[in-house]
């Protein structure tokens, strides 16, 4: 359940700052209509990530067994590629994440064109909730307990939405560039599972053959039904009898990962709250 919540509260929460950011923008700039146009944007791009999603599940579902563990192979690894990439992007451009997307909003109402508003929305919401299907279905595929991952998940957006609207309205401060980091780690560990994971199913798929001698005997630890088995195994990824290929595949993602994630540097983002009558945009986070 937790890394299901994990990823529906940090990708909703994302996509709610997006759709916050843009309609404050347009409501100080006197457009106040023009948010309806974004929410309609917004709503195409949920429907399309959502039946990509549910496709993708049932597609997987109705492979041959070798063929669907290598379709969860390869959902595994563009799921981690998305992780990775969310670190890096974060890293790099969160500054800055508050004036692009109002330059964004800007260039489309300067168009003139209600469709250029709408594609904007849709494509600044379709990024997040495409990341998301994607992650959630490969968390969906790693894990022993479908229907509590299911839970996790609409927790967690359900969460991110109620925070969003929060934040917009001036309920709650965040501090930003801490939450991000602690939900960043969450997610690296769990994408480190899942390149433990797709070591697993490449083998079983007939694509690995190296490797996969015992490396470790975690059963002392791991044991099945306990709390220390849900974490290890549920959230990390970690079996009790991790092959060579599997322990070095979660080594070699989360270290390297986790220490450009947490390595010291300029504080980018800082506490955000949406003060309705301060009459300006969000700081840039």
């Amino acid at each position: 359940m937790l890394p299901a919540f994990v990823v529906g509260l940090r990708e909703g929460l994302e996509a709610a700052l997006i759709v916050g950011i843009v309609a404050v923008f347009l409501r100080k700039n006197g457009n106040s209509a023009a948010i309806r146009w974004v929410l309609a944007g917004v709503s195409i791009a949920v429907v399309v990530c959502l039946g990509f999603g549910i496709a993708l599940r049932q597609l997987e579902r109705n492979l041959p067994i070798r063929q669907q563990e290598g379709l969860e192979t390869i959902v595994a690894l563009v799921a981690v590629a998305f992780v990775t990439y969310m670190v890096v992007w974060m890293r790099k451009n969160g500054r800055n994440l508050s004036a692009s997307i109002e330059a964004e909003t800007g260039a489309a109402l300067a168009a003139g064109s209600v469709s250029a508003l709408v594609t904007m929305a849709f494509l600044a919401v379709f990024r997040e909730g495409f990341e998301t299907s994607v992650f959630l279905v490969a968390v969906f595929q790693d894990s022993a307990d479908p229907q509590a991952t299911g839970i996790g998940a609409v927790l967690g957006i359900g969460t991110a939405i109620l925070a969003g609207f929060a934040i917009y309205r001036g309920g709650i401060e965040i501090n930003l560039a801490r939450f991000f980091r602690v939900t960043g780690v969450v997610l690296v560990l769990v994408a480190a599972g899942l390149v433990a994971s797709a070591a697993h199913t490449a083998h079983a798929a007939g694509w690995v053959h190296i490797g996969q001698s015992q490396a470790l005997d975690l059963e002392w630890l791991v044991r099945p039904g306990s709390v220390v088995s849900a974490l290890f195994t549920g959230v990390l990824g970690i079996q009790p009898r991790p092959t060579v290929a599997e322990t070095l595949g979660w080594t070699l993602y989360a270290a390297p990962t986790l220490v450009y994630l947490l390595w010291p540097c300029k504080s980018h983002m800082g506490a955000i709250s949406r003060r309705p009558a301060a009459g300006h945009a969000p700081p840039s986070n």
